[in-house]
């Protein structure tokens, strides 16, 4: 388990990964049905650069998209190249 957990603002429309508390990565999505959630973009707080809360924010959504039998579309540029170097996720890409 990650000391970093993500969580699922949904009214928000935002995956989140805090560290202390607060939000120091988020991916924004679009839902498209119950079934499937378009990524639109990632962002990481100025001051968390360069620590991998990126990468780590999209493993665990990946990881919550999977355990909800859900299908991305990764709009986010972020999101597609992860998944392109991770290609145990590419299962999980809506057609």
């Amino acid at each position: 388990m990650s000391d970093y957990p993500v969580q699922d603002n949904a009214g928000a429309h935002r995956f989140e990964l805090l560290v202390d508390g607060a939000v120091a990565a988020l991916a924004s999505y679009r839902l498209r049905g119950p079934d499937v959630v378009t990524v639109l973009h990632t962002e990481t707080h100025p001051d968390m650069r360069g620590r991998g809360l990126a990468g780590e924010l999209a493993r665990q959504t990946l990881d919550l998209i999977r355990s909800r039998d859900q299908r991305i579309i990764p709009a986010c540029p972020f999101f597609a190249h992860y998944i392109t170097e991770h290609p145990e996720y590419a299962d999980l890409v809506a057609d």
